[in-house]
């Protein structure tokens, strides 16, 4: 990673595709317009997405210089005329496509560090309307990583038309960001949850975290039927999709009559092949498109995990914005359980 000589304020910034092509560069601090304010940042989070972006796989047509990361907590240090929301002072964190308060949103939205500048800098203007507070209990470290992770989690399972509750039984799919704050919350809604991974070591902490039954899915090449069995031959209320073209036929071999699978990731591959029809729509399956989630899901999660005082699991926490580098480069190892945070500012 290039490295220019810093003062503060500074920010990330890619102008060709590859990690060690990220620098660290000084800029004037930004002011707030209308409607604005300026937020300090504290810490950032990283999600596989950042790993595409910076590496020119997630969109190799998008336009250089940009911004890198969508996640960040930060506190409010200025406020722009008619900013009224939010007080200086409070702890907030951006929705991940900037306009999206509520509802579906609209079709082909951008979102933060891609398309539309991310978060990686000391001070990030915002739209008041895009930030949520953060929840008292938690640190910076922990609360920037909820904006896209954990909000997919909550709208996975909450979002849809048969929100999950007591006695429902999950199945979730791997043990990345998302499948760690989907096994949280589904346990905090009383349900029964089957989780799935590769690394029995994992498996073995998402139990302790809370996870009625885990399967290896190295070991268990027909896993779908496996978690069918578990759930008494029955299947599962919700499925959450986080694998793609190689896991959705399982998938839907493991989901119930009348069932959803909520359909989130595709890292095994964005095409699926010799998939048969008739068993989706003879057994009446929904299959539910997620992504991320507008600011009131945003607000309606936090408000649970204020609740039940909730904390995110942590695997790694980098220090100042020069190892965003390493931070990357740990992420691509997938060997982490629980969020990579970077620390920007105390």
């Amino acid at each position: 990673m290039t490295t220019m000589t810093s003062r503060r304020p500074r920010r990330v910034e890619l102008a060709q595709w590859g990690i060690d092509n990220l620098a660290v560069t000084d800029v004037d601090r930004p002011e707030p317009g209308p409607g604005q304010v300026l937020v300090r940042t504290q810490a950032v989070s990283l999600n596989f997405r950042d790993l595409l972006v910076v590496g020119g796989v997630y969109d190799p047509k998008m336009p250089l210089p940009l911004i890198p990361l969508s996640d960040s907590a930060g506190t409010i240090v200025q406020k722009g005329p008619g900013a009224v929301k939010f007080g200086v002072g409070t702890r907030v964190m951006p929705i991940h496509v900037p306009g999206w308060v509520a509802g579906r949103g609209e079709p082909g939205a951008a979102a933060r560090g891609g398309e539309i500048p991310g978060v990686l800098a000391d001070f990030v203007v915002f739209d008041e309307r895009d930030l949520v507070e953060v929840p008292a209990h938690l640190s910076p470290a922990e609360a920037a990583t909820l904006p896209c992770a954990a909000v997919t989690a909550w709208n996975g399972l909450f979002g849809g038309a048969e929100p999950v509750q007591a006695g429902h039984r999950v199945l979730i799919l791997g043990t990345g960001g998302v499948g760690l704050f989907a096994l949280q919350f589904a346990k905090l809604a009383g349900a029964e949850v089957t989780i799935t991974s590769q690394d029995d070591a994992k498996l073995a902490m998402a139990a302790d975290l809370g996870a009625d039954h885990v399967i290896n899915y190295r070991e268990d090449r027909q896993w779908g039927r496996t978690a069918k069995k578990i759930f008494d031959d029955i299947g599962a209320d919700v499925v959450l999709e986080l694998g793609g073209g190689a896991t959705l036929p399982e998938s839907l071999r493991a989901v119930r009559r009348g069932g959803t699978v909520a359909l989130i990731g595709s890292v095994t591959g964005a095409v699926v092949e010799n998939l048969s029809l008739p068993p989706i729509f003879m057994r009446a399956v929904t299959m539910r498109g997620v992504a991320v989630g507008p600011r009131d899901l945003f607000e309606d999660m936090n408000r649970a995990i204020s609740q039940h005082q909730l904390r995110p699991v942590i695997d790694r926490v980098f220090h100042g914005l020069e190892a965003i580098g390493t931070a990357l480069e740990s992420l691509a190892t997938v060997s982490h359980f629980g969020k990579l945070v970077l620390e920007v500012s105390e």
